[in-house]
């Protein structure tokens, strides 16, 4: 039990430390003195900042996920409020419980929230992890219009849709979206993949040079951050030109 809490506990300070954009010597405090490092960074970083419920919540999540539905499903009942359905919804889709977070979602979008946008944007995805990539197109375009659309995880997810039913060219029109510099590298690496997926050698070995020409100018620490994409971006390049 000792082992799985701090597994737990690091997984969580770590990931607060890459939300947080925290200085990269956090980052080895954390992984090669597990307890004392992830102490010394509650207290110093997290603590002080009020969020002691937020971390004893994320690590009894951790090593307990179930707990976490559980308990929005009690709570969902007490108080059949839109926020309290949200929540469970995306804990459903986080626990890749599809079929539950669309029920929950539909329930939820009614109303006064029949048109919300972030509601709507889990909606499709949902549906897109569910396999009805026509349902997703059809919930995702419903927000098209929306200001907040453009370079939207909805943007993201509907081009990844319009590929699955086969429609390239709207698909590329969406994805290309996200191929900013300095930015996106993950959604500009599945860039990438679409393009050799649909047989466009090119614009894909374009887009993995980009990223990796970026890599090697920016800070260590923000490399560091992205390294796990950097490193597929180099392996995909290599493979390509082979």
């Amino acid at each position: 039990m000792y082992f799985y809490f701090i597994i737990a506990l690091q997984g969580f300070c770590l990931y607060h430390c890459y939300q947080n954009k925290s200085e990269y010597y956090w980052f080895l405090a954390i992984i090669f003195l597990p307890l004392l490092g992830c102490l010394v960074y509650l207290f110093t970083k997290v603590f002080r900042k009020g969020n002691i419920d937020k971390v004893q919540d994320g690590i009894v999540t951790a090593i307990n996920p179930s707990k976490r539905i559980t308990d929005l499903e009690k709570q969902l009942q007490f108080s059949e409020t839109f926020e309290n359905q949200v929540q469970l919804a995306n804990a459903y889709l986080e626990a890749q419980q599809y079929d539950k977070s669309i029920e929950q979602f539909t329930a939820a979008l009614k109303g006064n929230f029949k048109s919300d946008f972030y509601g709507i944007t889990k909606l499709g995805v949902a549906y897109f992890y569910n396999g009805d990539y026509g349902k997703a197109i059809d919930k995702l375009q419903e927000i098209e219009e929306s200001p907040k659309f453009k370079k939207s995880e909805a943007q993201f997810m509907l081009g990844l849709a319009l590929e699955k039913e086969g429609r390239w060219d709207e698909a590329e029109t969406h994805l290309v979206t996200f191929d900013a510099p300095y930015s996106n590298y993950s959604e500009r690496l599945t860039l990438a993949q679409f393009y050799d997926r649909i047989a466009k050698k090119e614009k894909a070995e374009e887009v993995l040079n980009e990223l990796i020409g970026e890599s090697e100018r920016m800070s260590k620490q923000n490399r560091r951050l992205n390294r796990t994409i950097f490193a597929k971006a180099r392996e995909m390049l290599n493979a390509l030109s082979s």
